[in-house]
């Protein structure tokens, strides 16, 4: 058997956003076709190498 590389590790973040504003990110995202999780994911990816969002 081969051996499987190890999955990537998940963190759980809490954080608070307005209940109006979040309303309006999960809608944007629904109508493009993204998951909020992935777009939050990249983001703060490209924030790492770039510094800028």
């Amino acid at each position: 058997m081969a051996a499987t590389p190890p999955s990537p590790r998940k963190r759980k973040l809490d954080y608070n956003v307005d209940q109006n504003t979040y309303d309006e990110f999960a809608k944007a995202c629904s109508r493009k076709g993204f998951a909020p999780q992935i777009v939050l994911e990249q983001a703060m990816k490209k924030f790492t190498q770039t510094g800028q969002i």
